[in-house]
């Protein structure tokens, strides 16, 4: 949480992140830090109690926001996707392609779309009957583990799990794929090493971020619901509601040149600050 504010703080304070990229990046981070938010608290405060419990509506609420923030973040990684294409694909048109009315207007829909699906996925497992056991073999509340509760049919809650997976998560994923087909054609018709290297450098983080959260999310919501994977989905799950929050700072930090000047820039200014309050009296 640290980083991704640190993140969006620094993003702010300096003039030359004004872009597109680092609004998209900012976003991002915001959106770490409520999707790690939905959970951790609750979740932390379970791990020194002995009686773990949390309410119908609690446990709904909880749910809403983690898919919510995880389709939001879905979009957000395609926007980005899209806006390196404009970048590199089309140079001369980037100023056109991404200006901040698109920008902002990429943002609304990545959060109109995000929170849509958290409350499609939310409503068709709350209108499920639980009867038996309300124990969740989880450590917070998703999807899977409240399905393996339900004493009444789950196919229609699967089929709209399913179909907002493949709608979300199939049209991102397709964005992004689309998006780097055309990059790599671009790439491939630059004639230097060297500016074949900075333009794969740039997507390099973004790539990373993807591949960690398409591949860990698919895994976990697209597994079979035995008890076996449940286990497994446990562990997947906290990759990407905490591990991957925590790792995407890092990533864009120690990736991104521009960050890391910024961050230099910023450490000599305190530096500076700090001198001369020990030379003023």
């Amino acid at each position: 949480m640290a980083g991704n504010l640190g993140l969006i703080a620094l993003i702010r304070m300096d003039s030359h992140l004004h872009s597109p990229m680092y609004f998209f990046i900012s976003n991002l981070s915001f959106v770490d830090i409520s999707y790690t938010s939905s959970i951790a608290p609750k979740m932390l405060c379970d791990f020194f109690r002995e009686q773990k419990a949390i309410s119908f509506v609690g446990c709904a609420t909880q749910l809403f926001f983690f898919i919510g923030m995880g389709g939001t973040e879905c979009c957000l990684l395609a926007a980005m996707a899209y806006d390196r294409y404009a970048a590199i694909s089309n140079p001369l048109l980037y100023q056109s392609l991404m200006s901040p009315t698109i920008c902002v207007g990429m943002a609304i829909t990545a959060y109109t779309g995000g929170f849509l699906t958290g409350l499609v996925q939310t409503s068709s497992i709350f209108q499920l009957h639980f009867c038996g056991s309300l124990v969740i073999n989880h450590f917070f509340c998703d999807l899977p583990p409240l399905m393996s509760l339900s004493c009444s049919s789950t196919f229609f809650s699967q089929v709209v799990n399913f179909l907002v997976v493949c709608a979300v998560g199939g049209t991102s994923a397709l964005v992004v794929l689309v998006s780097y087909g055309y990059i790599i054609a671009a790439v491939m018709k630059i004639h230097s090493i060297r500016g074949r290297m900075k333009a794969f450098n740039t997507c390099a983080s973004h790539l990373t971020t993807v591949i960690l959260f398409y591949g860990s999310g698919l895994f976990s919501y697209l597994h079979s619901n035995t008890g076996h994977s449940q286990e497994k989905n446990k562990v997947v799950s906290m990759f990407y509601g905490a591990v991957i929050p925590m790792l995407n700072p890092i990533i864009y930090s120690l990736r991104n040149k521009e960050i890391k000047e910024a961050l230099k820039k910023l450490m000599e200014r305190k530096k500076q600050m700090s001198c001369l309050c020990a030379i003023v009296p």
